[in-house]
């Protein structure tokens, strides 16, 4: 749940209007995962929408939106967007996403994987959407959990041309001569 929370800390920073559609999964997650009560998640958002409402603006392709993040994304949700499955409004606005050409990024938690999952990865990636796993990017050196966090949040709104102040970018190599 911090990718999700710091994505959303990230885009209130920047500016950026954000949408939430939260999982009654993603509740009880959050619930182990951090001390957050469902409405400090809430209260980070710009907008907060039922994911029952499949009638929301975020629903439709003629709400412009620059993409969507699914942060984090379960392999549950991953197989129902690959499938064109709409059952909640979460759902059906990353298929409106694909269908829209948007950028679509799915920050898959889950691991190990089988082939059925990589296989639905490949068909997501076939569709347009950025497979997106929060991996820590250690040549940063991060210096706690939370910089781990915020590198690999910062590289999903890379995905987005956003320039966040949460990534360390690469530099070269340092002290290495090449022969």
């Amino acid at each position: 749940m911090a990718y999700g929370v710091r994505t959303l800390d990230a885009l209130r920073e920047l500016g950026v209007e954000s949408h939430l559609v939260v999982t009654r999964a993603a509740l009880l997650t959050l619930s182990q995962e951090t001390d957050l009560s469902p409405d400090d998640l809430t209260g980070r958002a710009d907008v907060v929408h039922r994911l029952a409402d499949v009638g929301a603006s975020i629903a439709s392709g003629s709400f412009r939106t620059m993409g969507m993040i699914v942060a984090p994304c379960s392999v549950r949700t991953m197989s129902e967007i690959a499938t064109g499955v709409t059952s909640t409004l979460l759902t059906r606005a990353a298929d409106v996403v694909l269908k829209e050409r948007r950028t679509l990024v799915l920050m898959v938690r889950e691991t190990p994987l089988h082939l059925g999952h990589l296989r639905t990865m490949t068909a997501l990636t076939e569709m347009g959407a950025i497979i997106a796993p929060p991996l820590p990017a250690l040549y940063a050196r991060p210096e706690s959990i939370e910089a781990m966090i915020d590198q690999s949040v910062g590289r999903a709104l890379d995905l987005f041309g956003l320039e966040w102040s949460g990534v360390r970018r690469w530099a070269g190599l340092k002290g290495v001569t090449a022969e």
